[in-house]
């Protein structure tokens, strides 16, 4: 039964974390590329659906990696603030590079789109972090960064 119930944590703990990556940054991806990038509308939709694409291999990923580097985190909140941002970034930063260059971003348009990811992915970290604690919370799991996921209470 214990086994059982691991299998029902790993589900929900990849849907939480892949629907929380998708809502999240779809929208903000939207902005960036559109805003900052400079990026065509159509550029724009082929960028969010290559992006929603992406994410469903590497929304749980990324929510164990930013876990892992959580524990990294002192007990303060500027010191959580700082890892989170760092996950995030050091993460995703690189596949969003790719995903705009696949969507037609070149030269200028893809420094200046990879150049707003990361100061976004900077910014937004904690908030993204808020974000999928709380979707998590949602399905039922802990927040991670404080233990592994698989510990239960």
């Amino acid at each position: 039964m214990a086994g059982h119930d691991r299998s029902g944590d790993s589900r929900r703990s990849y849907v939480a974390d892949t629907l929380a990556l998708i809502l999240f940054f779809t929208a903000t991806g939207i902005l960036n590329e559109r805003f900052i990038a400079g990026m065509a509308w159509d550029q724009v939709l082929r960028a969010r659906l290559l992006g929603a694409a992406l994410m469903l291999p590497v929304g749980r990923p990324y929510g164990l990696w930013r876990d892992w580097m959580l524990r990294r985190a002192g007990p303060t909140r500027r010191s959580r603030l700082l890892w989170d941002s760092l996950a995030l970034m050091s993460f995703q930063v690189p596949i969003y590079a790719a995903i705009l260059a696949v969507s037609g971003a070149s030269g200028g348009g893809l420094l200046r789109g990879t150049a707003g990811a990361a100061v976004l992915m900077l910014v937004l970290g904690r908030p993204y972090g808020a974000f999928l604690n709380g979707v998590r919370a949602a399905f039922g799991l802990p927040p991670g960064g404080d233990r592994p996921m698989s510990v239960q209470e």
